[in-house]
């Protein structure tokens, strides 16, 4: 049985450079990170590295160093006048740090252009062995999971994958049926998921789920979704990756996050 793969996501600690992100994922006992080569926000503190040479070096480093490895990188975002070849130089740094998972997001309200996007975007990822995720979320326009496995569907790549992340799973109100049903008929669609807890009713205000996504979260276990059920739907033994941005009380710093996030993780899928 090959090992559990448990990755360190980005946006759970966006405050480390990639080189400390590296060594405090190898502290806490992650085999895996998800980098990310453009940031998902203009406010956020963004480590610029698809522009910064020697920080690519120093990544490159401290991946050697410690054995860590890149699962996913990140994002890309799919709009109305959006130039799919503008992507390949993104696509090389990714295939350079060894990833083979790649994060989009939908913003582009005509479903027909976004999925000829998505499937150009395979075709160009595909000889860097590369397979580009469409990630629902609720405040795109691909909000849930049956617009998501729609569009890949009929982009009809072989390396065209549905990423599921718990918040967005929960704050969309899409079907853990429709999910496992997905899984049954196309299980190679489903390569990595990502994996938070989230507590309270799904908000009415889009503005109040964006800012919970971003800043309140809760580690896995901690809140109120269905993780168990969520792991279940998924295919067995799927690389898992902690996405996890939380204010929690009192504060923890980076290093901290990582630890117990993965020891949370650990956890809730001993439970599945």
């Amino acid at each position: 049985m090959s090992e559990q793969i448990f990755s360190l996501a980005a946006l759970t600690v966006l405050e480390l450079s990639p080189p400390a992100m590296v060594e405090a994922a190898a502290r806490a006992g992650y085999s895996h990170v998800g980098l990310r080569l453009e940031p998902a926000t203009a406010e956020e503190y963004h480590f610029p590295l698809m522009a910064d040479l020697d920080l690519r070096r120093q990544t490159h480093k401290a991946l050697s160093d410690t054995g860590i490895k890149v699962l996913d990188i990140e994002i890309l975002r799919l709009k109305p006048h959006t130039r799919v070849q503008d992507f390949k130089a993104f696509l090389e740094v990714g295939a350079d740090f060894g990833a083979t998972e790649l994060l989009i997001a939908g913003n582009d309200p005509d479903e027909a252009r976004v999925t000829e996007n998505f499937a150009e975007l395979c075709d160009l990822a595909k000889p860097f062995g590369i397979y580009p995720h469409l990630e629902f979320m609720p405040w795109t326009d691909s909000p849930n999971l049956s617009h998501a496995l729609r569009v890949v569907g009929n982009a009809g790549r072989s390396n065209g994958c549905v990423l599921v992340d718990a918040f967005h799973l929960n704050r969309s109100r899409s079907s853990l049926d429709e999910l496992a049903a997905a899984v049954k008929s196309n299980p190679q669609r489903f390569r990595y998921a990502q994996l938070c807890d989230v507590v309270g009713p799904v908000p009415d205000d889009m503005s109040e789920i964006l800012r919970q996504a971003r800043n309140e979260r809760r580690f896995p276990g901690d809140g109120d979704c269905d993780l168990t059920g969520l792991l279940r739907a998924l295919p067995r033994q799927i690389p898992i990756s902690l996405e996890a941005p939380t204010r929690e009380q009192p504060p923890l710093d980076g290093c901290q996050r990582a630890q117990v996030g993965l020891q949370k993780m650990r956890a809730v899928l001993g439970q599945a």
